[in-house]
């Protein structure tokens, strides 16, 4: 078990043999709970060659000075990384949305009146 995030890789090893292989790794959030994006390419059995590359983004829980896996999510394809993409950029406006202030007034996007 991976005590520090610079220990985790997605590496796979099956009876000795290196069937998941991670290229590149970034930490997205760290903590107790943290969230990192691996980059890796998975043997194929058959062929004794790697297909291509996928992304997986995976949650890990630091437990008793170790992290554990929690969950994880695979982008499997680049059109699957795209359409994720196209989401995010649709829907991260709707994220930046002024909120209303404490007297019930919601921000406007106009700059303010300053004459007197």
């Amino acid at each position: 078990m991976a005590e520090t995030l610079e220990e985790l890789t997605y590496d796979y090893e099956d009876e000795g043999v290196l069937v998941r292989k991670q290229l590149e790794k970034v930490v997205l959030t760290k903590g107790s709970w943290a969230t990192l994006m691996f980059l890796y390419q998975e043997l194929d059995k058959a062929s004794g060659t790697f297909r291509p590359p996928k992304i997986a983004i995976v949650r890990f829980k630091k437990f008793k000075g170790a992290y554990r896996k929690q969950s994880s999510f695979n982008v499997s394809s680049e059109k699957q990384a795209r359409q994720i993409t196209e989401v995010f950029e649709q829907w991260y406006p709707k994220m930046t949305v002024a909120t209303p202030d404490p007297n019930g007034e919601t921000p406007s996007d106009e700059p303010a009146d300053t004459e007197a």
